[in-house]
């Protein structure tokens, strides 16, 4: 006997919320460690835009990475946005990047690469004191990402 559903569940929405472009200084290498490669990007600006939300990226945080392997990468970003209304949202980004290695390197240089090549998925986590957009702190967010040479692009979509 089956335990599972006869029909297949249905899956939950997506919601578009807004597109990151985040600014990007040169990575800062820590070189192999007992975790892994270690990585550290500077996040020194960037904007917000969408139908949920509009504002810039704080010059502030950073992307935690740590290379797997010369295919994998994880990410793990921290920073602020501050919204045109004046509130500011705490974005914690969890990432997962795959690609050929070849590709991964010449992203790790800053050099493009076609963003179909390259598997770049998020999980943001966005929390704020606004009450304005305290719905943002009990909503689960899912995303993709794109790593271009000074910037990275992340859309943002509320899982319903």
């Amino acid at each position: 006997m089956s335990s599972y559903p006869a029909t297949a569940p249905t899956p939950p929405g997506l919601a578009f919320v807004a597109q990151i472009l985040v600014d990007v200084g040169s990575p800062i290498d820590f070189g192999q460690t007992s975790e892994g490669h270690r990585r550290v990007v500077p996040i020194i600006g960037g904007t917000v835009s969408g139908p949920r939300l509009q504002g810039t990226v704080l010059p502030m945080g950073a992307d935690f990475q740590l290379l797997r392997s010369t295919e994998t990468t994880e990410l793990d970003a921290r920073y602020g946005l501050e919204l045109d209304d004046g509130s500011l949202i705490y974005v914690h980004n969890l990432a997962l990047r795959y690609g050929l290695a070849a590709d991964i390197a010449k992203l790790n240089k800053g050099e493009p690469v076609d963003p179909s090549l390259i598997y770049f998925r998020c999980m943001p986590r966005l929390m704020t004191s606004a009450s304005k957009w305290e719905w943002m702190n009990h909503t689960l967010f899912a995303g993709t990402g794109e790593r271009l040479p000074s910037q990275v692009r992340i859309n943002i979509f509320k899982v319903e």
